[in-house]
């Protein structure tokens, strides 16, 4: 193998790496052991790391600690949902087709848009990929994105079109940390991304933005991380956004340690065509009986490579089938249910953070289950949250700087109202 890598060693092999990182000597690893003796030591290190079941959870930012029902698991390895890598064969996987018809309506009667996509990688990506699309719907260079944004969402979106030599315009954050409306689109702006509620948890004001997207022959695009928060607030694209995408982690899908998770993308049917990834359609055989097939799949692996919406996005079907099974088992009602829950926790926890000494909010913009507190030491009150039980939040000293001493803070259905005061409590430095 070294002959034909053209390579007279390993280390010479090795060597576009740069020496500081490679490792010098033999791994430090205990002898053979048995396969008991080897997963009681797995036990016993996993058991040290700190995670959402042994302790009170505030921490979102994007990946959301949610009740899952024990259905899920049940139902999702079943073996009609089985089928090899790709459902083509659409006799022996009606099961997953229709899993994925059955999403695509349940996310357009979430997002008020009238097609939707079987799924992608996660919301980064469907928010790069939604990007994509405008530029090829208005064939224009320029992207401008609200400074709420997840920043890594940004940061997926700015590497897409560097690629492809596209230009990236974020827009700063009003004082009350809501994205004004610019008045100043060009016209060789493609589209205006907003996220929805913003990473700081704000909820954004879509119908404005639109306007001013639409005024300057551009599109909205409302991104998502928190997709709860689509059973409360008004459908994005009922405030005019045009395309909707963003992450459904929190449709039944485990935090697993950030991942797989599930981006989903909704549009105007006008743009139906322009859509990344694969959609599934319902039809009738030959005898009359509903069935489910492929309808649209505009990815380099059915058509020309050139001609393909996306050649980097999957339909991300096991993640896909929780979240189907999730909404199924909530319904309309439930779900509705369960996100004025989550408002009403994170109203509550608030009321406690005003009235708290030492703590504050530093934005004054309507929050669904998330938002920003003022503390005078992030590092010390996310220790003494710890010490009381709690992993207390995100420190946003690397991604709101401006805000001062500051942790992001989100309260779901599993935070109990015990939780919340002893976690208030710990962050403010009172016994």
């Amino acid at each position: 193998m070294l002959r034909r890598a053209g390579c007279s060693s390993l280390d010479e092999l090795f060597q576009c790496i740069p020496p500081p990182l490679r490792r010098a000597g033999a791994l430090n690893l205990p002898e053979a052991g048995s396969e008991q003796e080897v997963l009681a030591r797995l036990e016993a290190l996993a058991a040290r790391n700190e995670n959402a079941a042994a302790m009170d959870c505030f921490l979102g930012a994007g990946c959301y600690a949610h009740f899952l029902p024990s259905a899920v698991d049940a139902l999702v390895s079943r073996a009609e949902f089985t089928t090899s890598y790709t459902p083509y064969q659409a006799e022996i996987s009606q099961g997953t087709l229709q899993a994925v018809f059955e999403w695509q309506t349940m996310l357009c009667g979430l997002t008020g848009l009238e097609v939707a996509n079987a799924s992608l990688y996660d919301g980064a990506s469907a928010t790069a990929e939604a990007a994509l699309m405008a530029l090829r719907i208005t064939r224009r260079r320029k992207v401008v994105a609200s400074a709420g944004l997840h920043p890594h969402t940004l940061q997926v979106l700015r590497t897409y079109l560097r690629a492809l030599g596209a230009e990236l315009r974020v827009l700063p954050a009003a004082a009350d940390g809501r994205t004004a409306a610019p008045a100043d689109l060009c016209d060789d702006t493609a589209c205006l991304v907003v996220q929805q509620p913003g990473f700081l948890g704000v909820v954004e004001e879509i119908a404005p933005l639109a306007q001013a997207a639409h005024a300057a022959g551009a599109l909205c695009i409302a991104t998502h991380s928190e997709a709860l928060a689509l059973a409360l607030l008004r459908a994005p694209g009922a405030l005019g956004a045009d395309i909707a995408c963003g992450e459904a982690q929190s449709f039944g899908v485990p935090m697993s340690f950030g991942g797989p998770h599930l981006g989903f993308l909704a549009a105007r049917r006008e743009f139906l065509r322009q859509m990344p990834g694969r959609l599934v359609g319902q039809t009738e055989d030959s005898t009359g009986k509903r069935g489910f097939v492929l309808t649209l799949a505009t990815r380099e692996q059915h058509i020309r490579r050139e001609r393909a919406t996306s050649n980097v996005c999957t339909n991300q079907g096991l993640c896909l089938l929780m979240a189907t099974i999730y909404l199924s088992l909530l319904g309309r009602r439930g779900l509705a249910e369960l996100a004025r829950l989550n408002l009403a926790k994170a109203e509550f926890a608030k009321s406690l953070v005003r009235r708290t000494p030492g703590l504050s909010l530093p934005l004054s913009a309507p929050t669904f289950n998330e938002f920003a507190v003022g503390v005078p030491d992030a590092a010390a009150a996310l220790a003494r949250a710890r010490d009381a039980g709690c992993i207390g939040g995100l420190d946003l000293a690397p991604f709101a700087p401006q805000l001062g001493p500051a942790l992001l803070i989100c309260t779901t259905e599993l935070c109990s109202r015990a939780a919340i005061e002893r976690l208030v409590a710990a962050l403010a430095g009172v016994q």
